[in-house]
């Protein structure tokens, strides 16, 4: 082990989860957590957003208020013209995974293949007037063309089901303020262009740009996406799991997965617990496969195990907990199709000889086998992945170390919450939820959602915030690798209940649950969504007048900010812990943090101390109540 290594192991990123910081701080391994310490010092310029390398005669770096670029750029243009390309990219993403849903929505419907729900099927159709034909095979091809012509309409045209997957009230803001989106695909392809040298030069048009990007995103990325899944794959299951490094059993063929599209690894799933796929375990030496979840579409199966039974391990944690995973050496193979896949989980692939596999083209990894995923051969693709692995585990097992700690995780964790399930829980009807928030038994609801971080320690903020909500009586309700982080640190066990504040505590106890529900990737953002909706339809109210805020405290991503633009446009209050690169924009700030309200009835703060955070949500919360006379 080299002298730096060593150093390394003494000054890792602090950690909310104590037992994964030790592990990785006895690791011979460099990690994320390693590299840290030596990216600490950042440019000023670019945390300000005030950096510009849009042409060849820049960079040029923008004093706040002051010099402009050698085009004559001032700051505010500059920063919101990287905001906005962030935006859009991140938009992008998430259209990217909807087209794919659809693409399989599609193929499924012309293969006659298997629907795992009929009745997903019949409730999207109905959300979106389509009449429900005999035969399921046409009612599907009717939906995936429609879903798919409104992705590719042109900006001019509005798309067509945004109305009828939004709340009235909330339809009639974006109509009366002309953010409506046109063609998902279109808004995205705007955005780059209007980001692009010596275009747009008016931030407050690239920042109602975003809003629309949001919507589109949060309508089709996110919540159309869920409800295609669930006719494909199955409805999530409200259920109690392990959760943890401690789901790996070193006696199987392991396979780690990332990404977020649940949706391509279903062939894979199915190879995996057929007879073929466990006699090419048991050839191996194995006794079986068995899948373990990283990153979102870990969630999103952990959301579906009823669908995957013993094939599905568990989930090991989120983004960054993914090298972690690996570093046990009793990973075999790992197949990955989109972002959260770090780079740095290769050479620990190439070190530990674990075979490596992409199936999107998005997402080709450099040191990886590209084996894209192709509908019409999924199923020959996925034996001819799992033989690969197979073999690998066969010629790594006897050289390969493997190192599990013994105490990492939870488990009984809970999963499964959907609006469905969480509706079904409550007896079928939202009345029951209603009153505990009414009588101020639940003070409020808080979103804590998106990524996971290592600025300020890995979940530590995420951890705090949820911490002190609790105390507060104000119900959390968690998606994306916020989920995996609270459920390794054990906020997501029904003996949570004891760290809520007396309340929410008795609320709890009473419904045998934790304070923190999961509701899985963060793809399931469109799901807290959909309760909001009906939450304030229940109430004939708007979303923006509900008690309930967002945050996304350790928010690392680009598709984060997607979200963001999302949650602003929904009129929510959302709390960041870390500005977006727009600092050095007045201009920005206050749109963001002030004007937002009149505009949407949201808004945007920015507070890096969870307890400082906590104490201002909890007073938009009470607010909210205020005006509501509750």
């Amino acid at each position: 082990m080299s002298h730096q290594t060593e150093q390394l192991r003494c000054d890792i990123c602090p950690s909310a989860d104590k037992e994964l910081e030790k592990y990785i701080g006895e690791l011979p391994y460099e990690t994320s957590f390693h590299r840290v310490e030596g990216q600490s010092v950042k440019c000023g310029f670019g945390l300000m957003g005030t950096c510009c390398r849009l042409c060849a005669n820049g960079p040029c770096r923008i004093v706040p208020g002051g010099e402009r670029g050698i085009c004559g750029a001032d700051a505010d243009t500059i920063v919101v013209r990287g905001f906005l390309r962030a935006v859009a990219s991140g938009s992008g993403c998430y259209i990217h995974v909807a087209e794919n849903a659809v693409r399989n929505l599609k193929k499924t419907a012309m293969a006659r293949g298997r629907f795992t729900s009929v009745r997903a099927l019949g409730r999207l159709a109905a959300i979106l007037g389509i009449e429900m034909k005999e035969n399921i095979y046409e009612t599907a091809m009717e939906l995936a063309d429609a879903i798919k012509q409104d992705l590719y309409r042109e900006t001019d045209h509005k798309m067509r089901f945004i109305r009828a997957l939004s709340l009235p009230q909330r339809y009639e803001v974006w109509k009366r303020m002309e953010i409506l989106p046109g063609g998902a695909k279109a808004e995205v392809f705007d955005g780059a262009v209007k980001t692009s040298t010596n275009l747009s030069s008016d931030p407050e048009d690239m920042l109602l740009h975003c809003l629309r990007l949001g919507i589109s995103t949060g309508i089709y990325g996110l919540k159309l996406t869920n409800l295609i899944s669930d006719i494909l794959i199955g409805e999530p299951e409200i259920h109690f799991a392990p959760v943890g490094l401690q789901v790996i059993d070193p006696d199987y063929i392991n396979i780690m997965v990332t990404g977020h599209q649940e949706i391509l690894f279903s062939q894979i799933m199915q190879a995996a617990s057929s007879p073929e796929g466990m006699a090419a375990a048991v050839s191996a030496g194995a006794k079986g496969f068995r899948i373990v979840g990283c990153t979102c579409v870990g969630q999103d199966m952990q959301q579906r195990k009823a669908q995957y039974q013993d094939v599905y391990a568990g989930t090991a944690g989120n983004n960054f907990v993914s090298e972690a995973v690996l570093s046990t050496g009793a990973i075999d193979g790992v197949i990955s199709e989109f972002n959260c896949t770090l780079p740095g989980i290769e050479e620990l692939c190439s070190l530990l000889d674990v075979e490596q596999i992409c199936i999107d083209k998005m997402a080709k990894k450099k040191t990886a086998e590209f084996i894209p995923y192709n509908f019409e051969t999924a199923a020959e693709d996925a034996m001819k992945i799992l033989n690969q692995i197979a073999k690998r585990y066969k010629i790594r097992r006897g050289r390969v170390k493997i190192c599990l700690p013994e105490h990492h995780g939870n488990r009984q964790s809970l999963a499964g919450l959907s609006e469905l399930s969480l509706k079904q829980f409550m007896g079928g009807a939202w009345k029951p939820l209603l009153e505990l928030i009414i009588s101020g038994k639940v003070k409020g609801i808080a979103g804590v959602v998106g990524c996971s971080s290592l600025d300020g320690g890995h979940d530590v903020l995420t951890e705090r915030l949820v911490r002190e909500l609790i105390k507060k009586d104000i119900l959390v309700l968690s998606a994306g690798c916020t989920s995996g982080g609270l459920s390794n640190c054990g906020l997501m066990e029904a003996g949570a209940a004891e760290l809520a504040g007396e309340s929410l505590r008795e609320v709890c106890l009473a419904l045998g649950i934790p304070p923190v529900l999961n509701f899985g990737s963060c793809l399931a953002i469109g799901r807290l969504e959909m309760v909001a909706e009906e939450l304030a339809g229940e109430l004939e109210i708007d979303i923006s007048q509900l008690p309930l805020v967002l945050s996304a405290a350790q928010w690392l991503e680009e598709q984060a900010l997607a979200d963001g633009a999302y949650g602003l446009a929904l009129g929510l209050t959302l709390h960041l812990g870390k500005a977006p690169f727009v600092a050095g924009s007045p201009l920005a700030v206050d749109v963001l943090t002030r004007q937002m309200e009149g505009i949407t009835g949201g808004r945007l703060i920015l507070e890096e101390d969870g307890c400082a955070a906590a104490k201002q949500l909890e007073e938009v919360i009470m607010q909210k109540r205020k005006a509501l006379n509750i």
